[in-house]
């Protein structure tokens, strides 16, 4: 009816690792009789959960009695259900995890799946309408700035014009005058 633990405190607490002795013990006795008394609505003591079996390396067993009869032993499903729904009790006061606190014959507890504040389709659709927003941005800035650039070539070929037409005539020894120029450039009177 016993169950083999298992500790890894220096793996878990790397530096910070505290040295399992006789006040730790009392704390995990601590820990199952409250996750005991949790799972079965009795009243547990310390003195219910009896470990046996220390080694130097921080491993044992434990058993616990019934709170009525200390000669009787609590069956071993009630102390698994009960060490499974306090796990992460049990771990915390600790200061372990499921990996350095080992329950041997005990499965680790599984986690509930985290469920996100905002749901995925909606993170999915903000990156789409955003990429989307990004495209028009995008189409609406280079239009503008090839349409200015067009403006830009076209006045300088009319200017170009302007000065090829000049100098064609300052070949001929004449003076261009732009006011007799047949350009409708300027408003009409």
């Amino acid at each position: 009816e016993g169950f083999k633990v298992r500790l890894s405190i220096k793996t878990a607490l790397g530096d910070k690792a505290y040295e399992w002795n006789r006040n730790q013990r009392f704390l995990f006795q601590a820990a199952i009789a409250f996750a005991m008394s949790h799972h079965l609505d009795l009243e547990f003591n310390v003195s219910n959960v009896l470990v046996c079996d220390e080694t130097p390396r921080v491993s044992f067993w434990f058993v616990v009695t019934s709170p009525g009869d200390p000669s009787r032993l609590v069956g071993k499903e009630s102390v698994e259900l009960a060490v499974r729904e306090s796990r992460d009790r049990i771990n915390n006061v600790l200061l372990l995890n499921d990996a350095t606190l080992e329950f041997v014959g005990v499965l680790p507890t599984l986690v509930a799946p985290v469920k996100p504040a905002t749901p995925p389709w909606l993170i999915v659709f903000g990156v789409v309408i955003g990429i989307v927003g990004a495209g028009i941005v995008f189409l609406l800035v280079s239009t503008v700035v090839q349409k200015k650039r067009k403006e830009k070539e076209v006045a300088e070929e009319e200017e170009d014009d302007e000065e090829a037409q000049m100098k064609r005539t300052a070949r001929n020894e004449g003076i261009y005058n732009t006011s007799f120029s047949e350009d409708d450039r300027n408003t009409q009177m």
